[in-house]
């Protein structure tokens, strides 16, 4: 006998070839083979009666949801429509599980504090709402008029130990890491009282520049501006008094100082001016600051009209000249107000400096051109009275030169004038 053949489907798979004939096969394919009956066991669970562990707690959280939903949106509904609606909601059926036993006696629950709240009085969702936000507002309250007097009660022996050593770990600090107990003061409520245990007066300058660049960037404005005024600037003082310089990491204190201008100008430039007692050194080493730095034309225009409203001092005009020579376009209310800083020095008897001089000469110069007739003559009566051989000349000719230069404007405008109505 030969081999048997090896015969291949259309997809390439072998196939055995049955040994039967062929019309015994094509009636054994039109026979349905029955299945074999499912034999079922006693073991079995009932899909009707019971449900699994996972299945039972998606149905409960998504009634949970649901219910939520229910109740924002019925938020104005009458409490006896929605224990009618809750009614609806709970399940009669007696073969339960463990958790949806729990739902139901959830549910019963909240229908009995619903009829309760029926019984009692109308309380909708926004009444519970508004009675939280109440709450919440007496809760806030008390906790700021805890605070305000949070800096009279006394500190835990371990904490004034700690901040001490901190105090002491500042005063020999020269670089490296700063302790994380002293990163943290800026974020508490009483860091005042907390800074005091450190003695800020001896910390070394390089620590000062760190607390510096930690406050100025962690603080709001007007802690800042006592830190600045509190801390920096008697600091910066006692420093320039005693070495008769200031030193290289106070001097970049003052530039970090300058990242906030508005809290700089309250904390260390106003305060300065109105001491009384600011000398031109510490004018000079100041103002160097101000003149390298960029600072917003809002709070230099607010500075020197604050400045200008001030009893006169050598160092408010330094300043004052440093500002000036910044070039800002200032509104007219600062150019009046600057204008009548000068003009009021017109019936003083002394001699005043060559500073007050050269910085009304820096004025007229930037600003000659925006000045009005009426403030061009005040300064002109001023250069009258408050002489300087070098200076008054040069403003003199600055105030005629604007004079001459509007004049020629003018005329320039009416000739166009004319020309244009003549053409026409």
């Amino acid at each position: 006998m030969g081999k048997k053949r090896k015969i291949k489907s259309a997809s390439g798979d072998l196939v055995t070839a049955s040994s039967l004939p062929l019309d015994v096969q094509i009636a054994q394919e039109r026979v349905v083979k029955a299945k074999t009956p499912r034999i079922a066991h006693d073991n079995d669970l009932d899909k009707n009666e019971f449900i699994d562990e996972k299945t039972s707690s998606k149905i409960l959280s998504l009634a949970r949801k649901q219910r939520e939903e229910e109740e924002f949106e019925t938020n104005n509904e009458p409490q006896q429509k929605r224990a009618k609606n809750l009614k609806k909601r709970v399940p009669s059926s007696s073969s339960d599980t463990e958790e949806d036993e729990f739902a139901l006696n959830e549910m019963r629950n909240e229908l009995d504090e619903i009829i309760n709240e029926q019984t009692s009085g109308k309380r909708t969702l926004y009444d519970i709402i508004q009675e939280k936000i109440a709450r919440q507002q007496q809760h806030d309250s008390q906790s700021v008029t805890s605070e305000a007097h949070v800096q009279l009660r006394d500190l835990q022996p371990e904490v004034v130990k700690m901040y001490k050593e901190v105090g002491e770990l500042l005063a020999k600090y020269r670089s490296g890491k700063i302790p994380k107990a002293f990163k943290i003061i800026p974020n508490m409520v009483n860091w005042e009282q907390i800074l005091d245990l450190t003695h800020p007066d001896n910390w070394s300058a390089a620590a000062m520049l760190h607390a510096t660049r930690l406050f100025s960037s962690n603080l709001n404005k007007l802690m800042c501006q006592r830190f600045y005024n509190l801390v920096l600037l008697p600091r910066i003082r006692d420093d320039i008094d005693e070495f008769k310089k200031l030193n290289f990491h106070l001097y970049q204190s003052l530039y970090k100082a300058l990242y906030r201008p508005d809290v700089f100008f309250k904390g260390i430039l106003l305060p300065l001016c109105q001491s009384g007692s600011c000398t031109l050194r510490e004018a000079v080493i100041i103002g160097s600051v101000l003149r390298k730095c960029s600072i917003p034309m809002a709070h230099s225009a607010a500075a020197m009209l604050r400045i200008a409203e001030m009893e006169y001092t050598g160092s408010s005009s330094m300043f004052l000249r440093i500002l000036i020579e910044k070039k800002y376009t200032l509104p007219y209310r600062v150019l009046d107000g600057l204008v009548e800083h000068f003009y009021k020095m017109r019936s003083e008897t002394r001699a005043l400096p060559v500073l007050w001089h050269q910085s009304l000469l820096a004025f007229v110069q930037h600003y000659k051109s925006d000045l009005s007739l009426d403030q061009r003559r005040k300064l002109f009566d001023l250069i009258k009275a408050q002489n300087h051989y070098q200076i008054s000349p040069e403003i003199r000719r600055e105030l005629e030169h604007a004079e001459d230069t509007t004049q020629t404007n003018n005329d320039a405008k009416v000739c166009s004038a004319r020309n244009d109505g003549m053409e026409f």
